[in-house]
């Protein structure tokens, strides 16, 4: 189970609100059945297996060039942890835990 990061922000675009090309991004995470994800303020966090994310952001990718965008950047992070089980909400639980000690 892998947590990915992923901002797609497209470049050459005819204004400088990008909530359209954002939201057809949220329309292809919530097509997918294997993929948990979250919207942040400035991009998703996905969890689920690494193949199928990758495949999906190849996907969000592509989604502002079908709506004409001239160029995009795509930034992507991931935590592949291999030595147990990891997902979005442990990772923050993790910190909350560690936050209540002091």
């Amino acid at each position: 189970m892998a947590i990915l990061d992923v901002s797609v922000v497209p470049i050459g675009t005819s204004g400088t609100s990008l909530s359209p090309y954002v939201a057809e991004c949220v329309r292809i995470l919530q097509k997918e059945k294997k993929i948990k994800h979250e919207l942040t303020s400035m991009g998703s966090n996905l969890e689920g297996d690494l193949k199928d994310l990758m495949r999906v952001v190849m996907k969000m990718h592509e989604a502002p060039f079908k709506k004409k965008a001239q160029r995009v950047l795509t930034t992507i992070r991931i935590d592949d942890r291999r030595d147990k089980k990891g997902t979005m909400e442990g990772k923050k639980k993790a910190v909350e835990v560690k936050l209540k000690k002091k």
